[in-house]
């Protein structure tokens, strides 16, 4: 027999349970009116389960819980009135799940000890609760233990007993400095998570713990070492120690085989990586983001599993190490803001990499230009690669026609940089979807362009002159020429029935020859306008937003449009196409 009652809002009271014999499950959830349980409660000795959740005005629970011998799950979670359990909670021999979270306990019973089929105990946000009872190890069944946001300062020596416990939480443990030793004692843990806690030191003992999965550190700020015995995890698959104060990783730390993930995320104190890390060969992810680290070791290309290295914001990092062309495996390789500046030549080794991301912050002014980069003959093998972002990179000079090779290529951003022009082999990159190349001051023409293209951004190209034919590009639906100021004509400019979006703000010197061209075969009527199609023509109509010099005098500072786009609307238009008769 079931009774599900929740979200009754306005129930005031607990039913009496004196005349239901076979009630197996009792669901009370969000009854926000009651205050009390029901004494019969205690003695419904076939309830199974009993669901309090959300019953936010509740303060009492029975006293007298003898009869609930085969209760399996209770659950009073966000009950936060609720201040006491039943002192005798010890006789419910079958609970499986106990459920407080939120609530205003301060002492769990000391006859819990007596649960010994408990498998789950769960008090999270419990504010009030600082000392657990020192005979917790008896309960021997426990596989999850769960004290995240509470005010639980010490656990007791007892906790190495949980002879079955699987998972350890402590997160957000703010009164937490240390974990007993006798954790090590914990022989089937798989996961320990104590994030953003104020544990201080990890004890040796856990490097004994052969069946760790995920230890979670991330957010310990006063965490400022790992122990030498971290190097014993033979099980251990994640490790997250993000924003810790770690400065340095033990040598041991390459024992870690079985790893994959490794999270050192805003580790401003670390400095460098030990040479062992390189016997990390199950590492497929590892996260460096923001960290001070200044070079990375040259054992970091026997990392042979490695699929995702993020380096961005490392801005410390003055080099790659010259084995870096040994990752294989390696697919996403994000290093933006670091001071590299100079690629490997082995880099064109990177056989598999797809994703690409280097951009720096675009320079203030030329002076602050310390050398201009060219691009290792190499790079150009990266047969594989999808995605490259080399802003401001002060990629100088003429760019190889080898740029061909890259035939995987779809997004490209060259932007602020200082090439003078393009390869024609570009018109090869069949794939390219987008084409980014804003503030490339010195960039004198365009080539042809291959017709895949969505997206041509060249706004603040003040160099250039000319564009090659661009009624190939079907496909495109943005094209940014901000500031282009001597562009003197965009070919073919008229064929592209996809576009939506036109820049050309300050093209003063093109304004009229693209008008003429459109005139052709746009017909461009302003939204607050009305209008009538006429017999002589047919349209069929599209939305584009067309930001140009050419219906109206029209001026804005240089790189106001990155700055906020909005800046450069001169006029938003209707555009029509008329079909042919």
């Amino acid at each position: 027999m079931v009774m599900d009652l929740h979200r009754c809002y306005n129930l005031v009271a607990c039913p009496d349970l004196s005349g239901c014999k076979n009630l197996e499950k009792l669901n009370l959830q969000g009854c926000i009116r009651i205050t009390n349980v029901h004494k019969s409660v205690g003695n419904a000795r076939t309830l199974l389960q009993l669901n309090l959740n959300d019953c936010s005005n509740l303060v009492e629970f029975p006293s007298d819980v003898s009869g609930l011998k085969v209760l399996q799950n209770l659950n009073l979670s966000n009950c936060p009135k609720l201040k006491d359990l039943p002192q005798e909670i010890g006789s419910m021999h079958s609970l499986k799940q106990l459920l407080v979270d939120e609530t205003a306990i301060s002492v769990l019973p000391e006859s819990i000890f007596r649960l010994t089929k408990l498998e789950k105990l769960s008090l999270n946000g419990c504010q009030f609760i600082k000392r657990l009872p020192k005979h917790l190890g008896n309960l021997i069944s426990l596989k999850e233990l769960s004290l995240n946001q509470s005010a639980v300062e010490e656990l007791p020596d007892s906790v190495g007993s949980l002879s079955n416990l699987e998972k350890l939480s402590l997160m957000w443990c703010q009164s937490l400095t240390a974990i007993p030793e006798s954790v090590g004692n914990l022989q089937l843990l798989t996961e320990v998570s104590i994030n953003r806690s104020a544990i201080k030191e990890l004890p040796p003992a856990i490097g004994s713990l052969p069946y760790l999965k995920i230890l979670s550190a991330g957010g310990c700020g006063s965490l400022s070492k790992l122990p030498d015995s971290i190097g014993g995890l033979a099980s251990i698959s994640e490790l997250e120690l993000d924003e810790t104060s770690i400065s340095h990783l033990p040598e041991q730390i390459g024992g870690l085989k079985m790893i994959e993930k490794l999270y050192m995320r805003k580790c401003t104190s670390l400095r460098s990586l030990p040479e062992s890390i390189g016997s990390m060969l199950s590492l497929t992810t590892l996260n460096l983001f923001g960290c001070n680290i200044i070079e990375l070791p040259e054992s970091f290309g026997m990392l042979e599993n490695l699929v995702t290295l993020r380096l961005h914001q490392c801005r410390k990092l003055q080099k790659l190490p010259v084995s870096i062309g040994k990752l294989k495996s390696l697919c996403h390789l994000l290093m933006e803001k670091t001071a590299v500046t100079v690629l490997p030549e082995s880099f064109g080794n990177l056989s598999n990499l797809m994703i690409l991301k280097m951009r720096k912050e675009p320079l203030e002014s030329p002076s602050t230009q310390e050398h201009l980069v060219v691009l290792p003959s190499s790079f150009f093998e990266l047969s594989m690669l999808e995605e490259l972002d080399a802003r401001a990179w002060r990629i100088s000079g003429k760019i190889p026609d080898d740029f061909e090779k890259l035939s995987s290529l779809e997004i490209l951003d060259l932007g602020h940089n200082n090439f003078s022009s393009l390869p024609s082999s570009l018109c090869g990159l069949s794939l390219l979807r987008k084409l980014h190349l804003p503030h490339c001051e010195e960039l004198e023409s365009l080539p042809p362009l291959p017709s895949s293209l969505e997206e041509v951004d060249v706004s603040n190209c003040f160099a250039l002159e000319t564009m090659s034919d661009v009624s190939n590009l079907g496909s495109l639906t943005l094209l940014n020429m901000t500031n282009c100021e001597k562009v003197v004509d965009i070919p073919g400019i008229e064929c592209l029935k996809s576009l939506k979006w036109l820049y050309m703000s300050n093209c003063k010197a093109c304004s009229l020859t693209v008008k003429r061209r459109l005139s052709k075969v746009l017909y461009l009527v302003p939204i607050s306008a009305s209008f009538r199609v006429t017999r002589f023509c047919l349209f069929t109509f599209f939305f584009l937003i067309i930001i140009i010099g050419l219906l109206e005098e029209y001026t804005q500072p240089k790189h106001a449009w990155e700055q906020n786009p909005r800046l450069v609307f001169s006029r938003r238009c209707k555009i029509f196409r008329a079909k042919k008769p």
